[in-house]
């Protein structure tokens, strides 16, 4: 038995080594693809949002990440970061509809993933393994663009 996808459907996915410069990997792979498959009209959000999630992968855990993009059939666009702390962070651990309040002016970080809550569509986030045999199991975190009609996710 043979599957087909539709032809507006595909998947991309990229290991990044633990490294300072796996951010700019990332970016050019998101221009490269999404150039590539004319999704022009969610370009600059996914490269902004996947900066910050492969930055804070390279910061926050200790071992490799992983990039995956995904067109879904109804033109939404899936992008999920795979790194290998268990840890969930805010705006990931909060249902899209919570909306968390801005970072105090002085605070040191806390700015970079709010983005995800004004940006993306959905998100969510999810530990990966459960007790101590699946530690460094790591976590998954994943938002989708490109599924509100009529809104501007280029803005």
């Amino acid at each position: 038995m043979r599957t087909v996808s539709p032809a507006d459907t595909w998947v991309y996915a990229l290991r990044l080594p633990h490294d300072p410069r796996a951010a700019r990997v990332a970016r050019m792979t998101v221009r490269s693809v999404l150039s590539g498959h004319g999704r022009l009209e969610v370009l600059d959000v996914v490269e902004l949002l996947v900066s910050e999630m492969v930055s804070n992968a390279y910061r926050h855990a200790i071992g490799p990440a992983s990039l995956r993009l995904t067109a879904l059939s109804d033109g939404r666009l899936r992008v999920g970061v795979w790194d290998t702390s268990p840890y969930i962070p805010a705006p990931f651990d909060q249902p899209p509809g919570i909306r968390r309040p801005p970072a105090p002016a002085d605070a040191l970080g806390g700015r970079g993933l709010l983005l995800i809550q004004e940006y993306a569509d959905c998100w969510g986030g999810v530990a990966l393994g459960d007790g101590l045999l699946d530690r460094g199991a790591g976590k998954l975190l994943w938002f989708e663009v490109g599924g509100r009609p009529g809104r501007d996710v280029a803005a």
